[in-house]
């Protein structure tokens, strides 16, 4: 930053950051301000990692600080502290004065000439261009830093210091990956969650938060906001042709996003959209569906293809949670429209009760997610992993999947038709249901329990249910088609 203004107030609250960061660690710390490098002293084992993760942090290093009054209390003291770590290796010494060390006799050429010479008969010799160890040394008036790692920090704007944006998050690797490429350019968040499977889905996407909200967002006290879109969903499908189900369904999305964004005067929307990559994501239905609002859309991922975004997960710990959070598959089209014209969406909305947006926005639930504790909430004890003898086995994935190949004695029923008629079914049987990926089960399982039914969904999806067929004999692998794990 070249405005000494701006850069005093970015490091203003970069400190503040490192320091709510330090916190978390339980353990008593010192923090100062030196100018071009904060100081911390801490002895908890979590502080580098912890601060590896404050956006606005370029490099930390573990060092050791002595005093000094001469050139040769420098020399003795980097002998003292490499001479073993040198041994038998090719090294280099950088080193360098600091504004408050401009002053000293000897420059920083002096510095790594003479200690390279006091190390050089331990070591195997001097290597400028590619050395096995390098010795850092940092020297202030009256004190030097002496060091041999660099750790990369995340780079980008402390956080807070870019304004603060509301982000759809589904709980999948895209919008995990686009929110945290937001909160590296010093973007703070609040999340928006549209709930379209049920308390299991809910709590995938809440993992998701928690790892934003817990690791990257130091400095911030970020919110998730729940809404019930299974009212809107089921309206959705009730009323508008479904090659426009996607597409009408995001633009409700993204006016729930503005109604909250503008409660708490929020900059924008923060979406997972990378051009292409799914049905609704095509460059023409992006720009119908960025009609919907006329807050700023900011799309960070718009450019990048699905192993980068994956790549970008696995870096910063969403990953694993978000393969356990699939789409929503209930609500995806057999014949979606890829190049759907306005005047035509407008036309299908037309036939919706915008109300129940209204009312879903109305009973929003609202999630602190840094105090979040996750094991204190109640979740629907609805998965399971054995299928007991005398249960009612239900296939909710589609009727060719079905054809292809089903659980032994398992009946066909369609996931729309199911969520109308379960309650005139048998209430002294005990259900399983299994889909393709476990949302749509454990949604329809968890409206059954509501209802009294003694219900589960086959915990992990078609996936795990195979596993477990194959286990028990009950399907030969060679006659399994290959269709059947579509």
């Amino acid at each position: 930053m070249k405005k000494r203004r701006t850069r005093a107030r970015f490091l203003e609250r970069l400190a503040a950051n490192v320091q709510d960061a330090l916190r978390t660690t339980e353990r008593p710390f010192a923090f100062s301000d030196e100018g071009n490098r904060f100081l911390v002293e801490s002895d908890s084992p979590h502080a580098c990692p912890v601060l590896s993760r404050v956006f606005g942090v370029q490099t930390l290093s573990v060092v050791e600080r002595r005093s000094f009054e001469t050139l040769e209390d420098i020399l003795k003291a980097g002998a003292e502290l490499y001479s073993s770590a040198v041994a038998q290796k090719r090294f280099a010494v950088r080193a360098r004065r600091l504004v408050q060390g401009r002053h000293l006799p000897f420059s920083s050429l002096d510095i790594e000439r003479e200690l390279g010479a006091a190390l050089r008969p331990y070591a195997d010799r001097v290597d400028l261009e590619a050395p096995q160890i390098t010795i850092f040394v940092e020297v202030r008036s009256r004190e030097a830093d002496f060091f041999t790692e660099k750790l990369a920090g995340p780079g980008g704007l402390p956080l807070g210091t870019a304004g603060k944006s509301i982000a759809l998050l589904s709980g999948g690797f895209d919008s995990a990956v686009a929110s945290w490429l937001m909160l590296k350019r010093g973007v703070a968040l609040d999340y928006l969650f549209c709930r379209l499977g049920g308390s299991l889905h809910e709590y995938g996407a809440l993992q998701v938060a928690k790892v934003l909200a817990d690791r990257w967002s130091y400095g911030s006290f970020p919110r998730l906001y729940s809404v019930n879109f299974e009212p809107l969903v089921a309206h959705i499908q009730q009323c508008v042709r479904p090659s426009y189900w996607q597409v009408i369904l995001k633009r409700l999305m993204y006016r729930a996003a503005e109604s909250l964004a503008r409660r708490s005067h929020l900059l924008g929307i923060v979406t997972g959209e990378s051009i292409g990559q799914v049905s609704s994501q095509t460059l023409q239905n992006l720009a119908v569906i960025s009609q919907a609002t006329t807050i700023p859309l900011w799309r960070p991922l718009v450019g990048l293809n699905k192993d980068e975004i994956l790549a970008l997960a696995r870096r910063i710990g969403t990953y694993e949670y978000s393969a356990t959070v699939a789409e929503y598959c209930a609500i995806l089209p057999k014949r979606p429209a890829t190049a759907a014209s306005l005047s035509d969406v407008l036309a299908e909305e037309e036939k919706l009760d915008m109300s129940l947006l209204d009312k879903a926005l109305q009973d929003v639930c609202t999630y602190d997610l840094r105090r979040l504790e996750l094991s204190a909430l109640e979740l629907p004890e609805i998965e399971i992993e054995e299928i007991p003898e005398s249960a009612v086995v239900v296939d909710l994935r589609s009727p060719q999947s079905y054809r292809a190949w089903h659980y032994p004695g398992a009946i066909y029923k369609d996931f729309l038709s199911a969520l109308k008629e379960f309650p005139s079914w048998d209430r002294n049987s005990v259900y399983v249901l299994y889909c393709e990926l476990g949302l749509k089960s454990a949604h329809l399982a968890e409206q059954m329990r509501r209802e009294g039914f003694q219900a589960f969904h086959f915990k992990g999806g078609w996936s795990k249910l195979v596993e477990y067929a194959l286990e028990r004999g009950l399907i030969p692998p060679e006659i399994l088609p290959s269709s059947a794990w579509a």
